[in-house]
Formats: structure tokens, sequence, C-alpha cells
């Protein structure tokens, strides 16, 4: 791990310091607070994930940075295309997370074209990882319930068994990531794209897991909130400009994911010396 320190993606000031103490030229902007916590509390996102872009913003065409900021399947709406979603068609979201992901691809796209900006996004699906804090998200069930089914071989799930979402493992996140942002800016058609690697329903994992742990039982209370959210979501990205652009192609399948994931957290709740269902 390199050098790091803790910043207020709020005190423009403060980043600007350190982007001129420690030379930076790449701005990975990841700060955000989620579909479910920012539901719960709209004012703060509005400051962290709209006032805290243009912070990052402005320092990036202040300092002639390249900008990378993710967005999100919550970028969709219900009028969005659901089965697959393209990169470019209606997406009029309706939680403060998703407004707040299309104003920054917007935000980004109309930067570049102005000013030159080097802006790049993804919109990411649900990202697995073994992870045990979740950062209020519609998808964290499709992480909680390995930890579940590991310690109690129980879960309760808030959204419906039938309910389909993209979803993608971590590594594979990661290694987008690094792709798009080391990719020619002569490949790129576009500032935003789509990736894609797997999708699935809770009852789909949950059968999965089943392989390698036959007693997890799962049962489901749909949380409205939740429910209502996931339903305005597409069920799957149509991520080929990205595979024609830049070569993305994802690496993990849902058994690879569920194999992964079981023997990850197996290793930490060992390591930390918590029993192991």
């Amino acid at each position: 791990m390199g050098p790091f320190v803790y910043a207020d993606v709020l005190d423009y000031k403060n980043l600007r310091e350190l982007v001129v103490n420690n030379r930076i030229t790449w701005l990975v902007h990841y700060s955000a607070l989620l579909s479910v916590v920012g539901e719960a509390n709209v004012a703060l996102a509005r400051k962290i994930n709209i006032t805290g872009l243009h912070n990052v913003l402005d320092l990036a065409l202040e300092s002639c940075l390249r900008l990378f900021v993710p967005s999100t399947i919550g970028a969709f709406g219900p009028s969005s295309p659901r089965d697959p979603a393209p990169d470019l068609c209606v997406q009029r979201p309706r939680t403060i997370y998703g407004v707040s992901k299309v104003h920054g691809e917007l935000m980004g796209e109309y930067l570049h074209h102005k000013y030159g900006l080097d802006f790049r996004c993804l919109r990411y699906p649900g990202v697995i990882s073994a992870n045990t804090q979740t950062g209020g998200g519609t998808t964290d069930y499709a992480v909680q319930i390995f930890h579940d089914a590991l310690s109690t071989g129980h879960h309760d799930c808030y959204l419906r068994a039938d309910t389909r979402l993209p979803m993608m493992h971590v590594g594979d996140c990661h290694r987008a990531t690094v792709e798009f942002m080391q990719a020619p800016e002569c490949q790129l058609s576009l500032r935003t794209y789509n990736i894609d690697a797997m999708s699935f329903t809770p009852e789909e994992v949950a059968t999965e897991i089943r392989k390698h742990l036959p007693h997890l039982k799962v049962t489901y209370n749909p949380d409205s909130v939740r429910q209502t959210i996931a339903d305005s979501w597409p069920v799957r990205f149509d991520d080929s400009n990205a595979r024609r652009d830049w070569g993305w192609k994802s690496t993990y399948g849902l058994e690879e994911l569920v194999s992964d994931m079981l023997s990850s957290i197996r290793d930490k709740r060992t390591n930390a010396g918590l029993p192991v269902s």
C-alpha cells in the first residue's frame, strides 16, 4: 500500500494542496453516498455526490488532471430499457444517488468536449467483494448472503427472490477500471461505458451457494424502498461498446464468484478466530 491521507471532498483548498504537494496526475473519485443511504439523507447526498464532484471537476481542470469517476446501475430509471440497458438511452433515475451520477456523467462529458478534460466513467453493476462492511446500496444483499451463509446459515433477504440485477466480482471491477484508464484516448468512442459480467436473482445465488453449503436457508421480506429502487434498474447491461473499443471482457461468472467469495470469507473468519458454519 502506498502513502495515503484522509481528506474531505468538500474541502477544495485541502484537495488542491494534496494534488500540488503530491504531484498528482490522475484523480480517481469514488466519494458518494449510495442509493439507500442517500434516500435517507438527501441533503447530505447532494453535498457529497454533487458539490464534492464539482470540487473534483474544478480541480481537474485547474491542474490539468486526468479524471476517473464511476457511475452506476442506479443512473438508470423505470423508463430506461431494462434488458439490456445500452450505453445511450433514456435514464431518468428516481434516487438522489442516480440523479447525481447522471449529473456527473453529463458534466464530465461536457467538460471533455468544451475544455478537453480527459474524463472517463464506467457504469458499475452491483460489485461483490468479501468486505464485511457494506455501503448502504440496494445490491448489498449479494455480499451479505455469503457472510450469513458462513456464520449463521440463514439470510433474510430484503428483495424478492426473482429480482434480477447485473452483478460483478470486485476483481473484474478493479481490472476493468485499470484497463479503461490505460486505454489510449484514440480508442474511445464514448466517455461513459457500461461494463457487464453476470446477472442473477437472490434465489439463483442462493442455489449456487447451496452447492457448497446445503444447509443455507433464505427468507424473503422485501423492503419497499430497496425493492422499488431495484425494480427501476436494468436486469442486464449492454457492454458491447466497451468490448469493442478497449477490449473489456469479464472473467468471473456466477459459479466462480460463489467459490471465490466463500473461500475468501472463510479465510477471513478463520484468521479472525470466528466460527465458520
